[in-house]
Parts: C-alpha cells; sequence; structure tokens
C-alpha cells in the first residue's frame, strides 16, 4: 500500500507519475474493456491521470494507489459512456449473413468496436497467474460481448470478474450498494448467457505449425490463392470487415467474396504481421496505379484447432498507425515465397 506520510504536498505530487506510470498500460486495457475504441481509451486514461494528480495531494492511503485509480477510470469511462450507442461489430447488428457477391454496405456512421495492440495494453508480458490484463479478458470476442452490457452492468462485470474485486469493493467504487452490485452482476451474465456471448476460444500460443499455417496465409493473400485460403479456414469460418454492415459464414463463401469483390490481384496484398487483443493481426496493403502501396485493412485473426476460425478485417486505416505500422510500402516490395 503507498501512503503519504512525511511528505508534503508538494512532495506528493512529485512523486505521482513515479507511484501510477506503472499502472498506465493495465488502465488503457480496462478503459479499452469498457469503451471497445483504443482511442477512447486513451482519452480516458488522460483524463484518469488528470484527474489523480490534482487529488493525489488530498490521497490518505485508505487504499492501494492502483484500486484508486481504477476507482477513478472506471467513473470516468462511465461518465464518457453516458448517452452512447455500444460499439458493435458485423456480427452483433441482429442481421443475417451475407453471401459473396451481395451488395457491399458502408455504414460509417456506427462507432464500430476497435482493436487494441497487444503493446499497449501489455498482454505479452502479463505475470500467468494474475488475471488482470490477461489474454482472455482483452480479446476481442470477450469486448464485443461487453458492449451489449449497459455501461454500469459492464463496469460491473469487469470489476468482478476480470479484475476480481469483492462486491463491497465494487460498490464503493460505484458509489451503490452490494446488492445493487451483486443484482447488476447476475443481469450481466443473464444476458450473455441468453445472447450465447463469451470470451470465444483461441490459440494461446502460436506453436511451430500453427507459425507456418499463418505463414502460408499471408502468402495466398500476395498470391491471391483462393485455393490455397480455403484450406487454411475452418468450414464454419466467419469473415467481418467494418464499417461494411454484412457479415459471411463458410469458408467457401468467404474466398468467392475475396476472389470477385477484393480489388487486389496476384502480388497487390502484402501483409505485415503485428498482434492485436492477445491475437494475431496483419496489416494488409493495396497496390497502387503507380506500384507502392497503401494500407487498405487491418485483419485481426482467430485461430483455433489449427484453422483460421474469424477474421475481423478493420477499413479505418488510422490503425495502421496506432499499430505502428508503415504508412506504405515501396512499389519494390515483395513477398518472399513461404
Amino acid at each position: 500500500m503507498t501512503t503519504l506520510d512525511n511528505q508534503t504536498p508538494a512532495t506528493a505530487t512529485a512523486d505521482f507519475p513515479q507511484v501510477a506510470d506503472q499502472y498506465r498500460r493495465e488502465l488503457t486495457a480496462h478503459c479499452y474493456r469498457m469503451t471497445g475504441s483504443v482511442y477512447d481509451a486513451e482519452d480516458m486514461v488522460q483524463e484518469t491521470y488528470l484527474r489523480a494528480w490534482r487529488a493525489y495531494d488530498d490521497f490518505e492511503g485508505r487504499s492501494s494507489v492502483r484500486t484508486w485509480l481504477y476507482r477513478i477510470a472506471t467513473n470516468v469511462c462511465l461518465t464518457n459512456l453516458e448517452n452512447k450507442g455500444r460499439r458493435p461489430l458485423p456480427t452483433g447488428l441482429g442481421m443475417p449473413g451475407a453471401q459473396a457477391g451481395d451488395e457491399l454496405v458502408e455504414a460509417t456512421e456506427v462507432p464500430w468496436l476497435e482493436p487494441v495492440p497487444d503493446v499497449m495494453v501489455d498482454v505479452a508480458n502479463v505475470d500467468p497467474a494474475q488475471v488482470v490484463g490477461n489474454r482472455d479478458s482483452i480479446r476481442l470476442a470477450f469486448v464485443a460481448a461487453l458492449q451489449h452490457l449497459p455501461p454500469r452492468q459492464r463496469a460491473v462485470l469487469v470489476l468482478r470478474d476480470v479484475l476480481r474485486w469483492s462486491a463491497k469493493e465494487t460498490a464503493t467504487a460505484l458509489d451503490t450498494t452490494v446488492a445493487a452490485v451483486n443484482s447488476a452482476l447476475q443481469r450481466a451474465h443473464a444476458q450473455l448467457a441468453e445472447k450465447q456471448l463469451t470470451q470465444g476460444t483461441v490459440e494461446d500460443d502460436l506453436t511451430p505449425e500453427l507459425e507456418s499455417m499463418l505463414d502460408r496465409y499471408v502468402q495466398a493473400f500476395w498470391d491471391k490463392d483462393v485455393n490455397a485460403l480455403v484450406t487454411m479456414l475452418a468450414h464454419d469460418a466467419i469473415w467481418e470487415m467494418p464499417p461494411f454492415t454484412g457479415w459471411y459464414a463458410g469458408a467457401e463463401n468467404i474466398v468467392a467474396l475475396i476472389d470477385h469483390q477484393c480489388p487486389g490481384g496476384a502480388h497487390d496484398m502484402p501483409m505485415i504481421r503485428t498482434s492485436a487483443n492477445g491475437q494475431p493481426a496483419y496489416g494488409l496493403y493495396m497496390r497502387q496505379s503507380d506500384g507502392h502501396f497503401e494500407p487498405f485493412q487491418l485483419q485481426v485473426l482467430q485461430v483455433v484447432d489449427g484453422r483460421v476460425q474469424h477474421v475481423i478485417a478493420f477499413f479505418e486505416t488510422e490503425l495502421f498507425e496506432t499499430f505502428g505500422l508503415p504508412a506504405s510500402l515501396p512499389a519494390s516490395y515483395a513477398l518472399a515465397p513461404a
């Protein structure tokens, strides 16, 4: 527990960055779970630290600094979420799956769910014994499921099930009663169960065999080899690509979409590896008329039982900078055969 005994206000404030900065990444993960937006999460963490810095002189150490910061961050997020709708994925809009060849309908007005870079939430370096910030609680499937809950239910579920706070601690953070917290958690669990929403299943560790499969996946896009691609997709794979509202089920349906409605041809679509939400991800670039490549979509993959089960291809090209990916690739770029 951190206290401020024997410190003047000026000294305490000066010590704030040293005391608080160690929690920035896990607070970013927390705000991301709450908001579903990497950019909103960054803003919420900044606001949390601003409020905490201003109040730090009066912090009396009745709780740990970490607990105190989480309390502030949760309420900052709840204020931000007032009068805002949820951030869905196309599969969460309640519409039936589309077929390759259907008209592509774009909904840029929808505040879509966004992926988060692993380096921002430190999922790769978390202690396996810890629950906070682990991979399961940051998966896209789990964050998408949270979006179906009202903000206060979402906060209760995250504080209780992810952070493992007691009902009393959660009630204190949200300025409510233990009974209200227990009721909210029960309703949250019931709503997720009714919608059959879960964290999803993914391969936690990519074996050499899975890494080889992912290399072939990248090669298949570079060659635009749909025959190779279909062998790497699960038969019931799902493909979605916000801001387009359609989603596609089935390996054959997905490769038909890529074959006939993706603008690139052979050697037009190189991919650069990154990681998002504890899952393998790729920035896909598209060749331009002068030969160089521009960002096209960021794919986040869910790999299950050795095959690609789910792909979310985000067309928000600003994400490339957020993920530290190149702003463009030269015309001379070529992918070495896998």
